[in-house]
């Protein structure tokens, strides 16, 4: 399956672009620290997805990108949250963006469970 069809992909690759977008904003001292740690986080994660969905040489393969994808949401929620409490986004965005990250983390679990189940049957099969 193509990537660009997932939901997972298309949901964590808008993200990233508001992401990038919101992070502009932030203090010009933080553009090189804060803002550029959230941004390369963010992107990473639809990155990975096309990684692993692009080379889908085995389910291992694919789980392995898949898992690297989430290291990089919950890195992103981290991120966020550092950029709360230091007050360059309200309450209200942070706990927006949270509930987007748990969303896209959800699928990502999905995906995950569908390649450790065809592996499972690949493994049977031989």
């Amino acid at each position: 399956m193509p990537y660009e069809r997932l939901d997972v992909y298309q949901k964590s690759y808008q993200l990233a672009l508001d992401i990038h977008r919101m992070s502009l904003l932030f203090p010009k001292l933080e553009q090189y620290e804060l803002a550029s740690q959230l941004r390369r986080s963010s992107k990473s994660i639809p990155g990975n997805i096309v990684e692993g969905m692009g080379k889908q040489d085995t389910p291992a393969d694919v789980r392995r990108f898949i898992k690297i994808a989430l290291g990089s949401c919950d890195e992103t929620r981290v991120w966020l949250r550092f950029s709360k409490d230091l007050g360059y986004l309200d309450d209200t965005q942070h706990q927006q963006l949270e509930a987007r990250y748990q969303e896209i983390g959800r699928m990502l679990q999905g995906v995950l469970k569908r390649y450790q189940d065809a592996s499972v049957v690949r493994s049977r099969q031989n």
